[in-house]
């Protein structure tokens, strides 16, 4: 997930996308650790839009309480 994807996503569903992706997140690791699984930089991607989406919404969060 690019950057433009991410900024043309609403609050709400970056917050559902950030949920969703930290529950896969956990749930490969799981995976990995009990067989390893192909691409282990699958873990590595994940763990990036994970950040980006998290930075994102605090950047937002942080822009909505300036303006206030």
């Amino acid at each position: 997930m690019k950057r433009e994807e991410i900024l043309k996503l609403s609050n709400e569903d970056l917050s559902k996308r950030l949920t969703d992706f930290q529950n896969q997140m956990v749930n490969l690791k799981l995976t990995h650790k009990m067989t390893p699984i192909e691409n282990p930089m699958r873990i590595t991607g994940l763990r990036k839009i994970i950040a980006r989406l998290s930075t994102e919404l605090t950047v937002r969060q942080n822009t909505a309480k300036a303006e206030n």
